[in-house]
């Protein structure tokens, strides 16, 4: 099920769902981890969720517990799990933008911490930024915003390129925004774009055929949590067609990606615990404003950049906020 599909058959299915007696909340506070990946690729969020835990003094095991929920890249596991989740009698739960979207549906005055690339206001998560006015809020992580600006980062890098390949998830909700600000960038650039669609692994697959063909000569991967949970895939496709590209987080550049540029998903999480820590304490998602963070981290694979032949120059060295050797 794709996820378009899935946000709109959502609301049906809710409805038949019962609802969990809260009469007897558990002795210990029960927080929900839900996400649309899988552990083994986001254990790192585990972490840092629980290290923003630990900021709002709650720490798993002693003052609070942890139910996790991983859809292990199958959107249509995440009704049941969402409803699983409620039956735990969660406090809060924290999640993705397409978990949220589900837990959402199925309980609308539970207390929700999320974590998106796309606009929180235009999702209907929130009534602004400054003022959530509900029971969701959380951390909006600029990635769409900022293709162009990774547009620009892989011109640098491979000045000599006429022809970019652009692949996009057209079942994440910024994929038309990133887009359009890719193909502006490209027409300032004065270079070509080949652009492919893709949300599953043949997709995938097949979208790097076209590449070649088309002999693109550098690529630039689109934002989206189905890429960043198949990321493994495709640096190692990047590496074996020889394409030097730039990806959306350092998750990638740590995979064996050439470059990433956008704010860190890892310290989101943090500040999504801390979020849900605040929240079990007694304060309300509505007074809590959608975190936006101001810092960037760009991140250079210098063993990718020789192995591909990209020369890194020194000032981009100096600029880099890692350099993964």
């Amino acid at each position: 099920m794709r996820r378009r599909e899935f946000l709109g058959v959502l609301g049906g299915a809710a409805a038949a769902w019962p609802l969990v007696a809260r009469a007897q909340q558990p002795a210990m506070p029960v927080v929900g981890l839900f996400h649309v990946g899988s552990s083994d690729k986001f254990g790192h969020l585990v972490t840092a969720f629980r290290r923003g835990l630990v900021e709002a003094d709650l720490v798993e095991g002693r003052n609070v517990a942890i139910e996790y929920r991983w859809a292990e890249g199958q959107i249509d596991r995440l009704p049941a799990l969402a409803a699983d989740l409620i039956r735990r009698q969660v406090s809060v739960i924290a999640g993705n933008y397409i978990a949220t979207a589900a837990v959402r549906r199925v309980a609308p005055t539970l207390p929700i911490v999320f974590v998106t690339g796309d606009d929180p206001v235009k999702l209907g998560f929130v009534e602004s930024l400054n003022r959530p006015g509900g029971n969701t809020t959380g951390v909006y992580i600029f990635t769409a915003e900022l293709e162009a600006k990774r547009l620009g980062l892989l011109r640098d890098l491979v000045p000599q390129a006429t022809t970019f390949a652009v692949l996009v998830d057209p079942d994440y909700s910024t994929t038309d925004a990133q887009v359009r600000d890719v193909q502006k960038a490209s027409a300032r650039l004065g270079v070509q774009l080949v652009v492919a669609r893709a949300n599953s692994e043949r997709d995938i697959e097949a979208a790097f055929v076209t590449f070649v063909q088309q002999r693109a000569a550098a690529l630039l991967v689109g934002a989206s949590p189905f890429f960043n949970n198949r990321r493994d895939q495709l640096v190692a496709l990047a590496a074996r067609h020889n394409l030097p590209a730039t990806y959306e987080s350092r998750e990638f550049a740590a995979a064996g990606g050439l470059v990433s540029y956008g704010n860190s998903i890892t310290d989101a999480y943090r500040q999504a615990g801390v979020y849900a820590g605040s929240i079990v304490k007694g304060a309300k998602p509505a007074d809590l404003p959608v975190i936006q963070p101001s810092k960037f981290e760009l991140v250079i694979n210098l063993k990718t950049a020789r192995a591909l032949g990209v020369a890194i120059s020194g000032n981009l060295l100096t600029l880099a906020d890692e350099v993964i050797e």
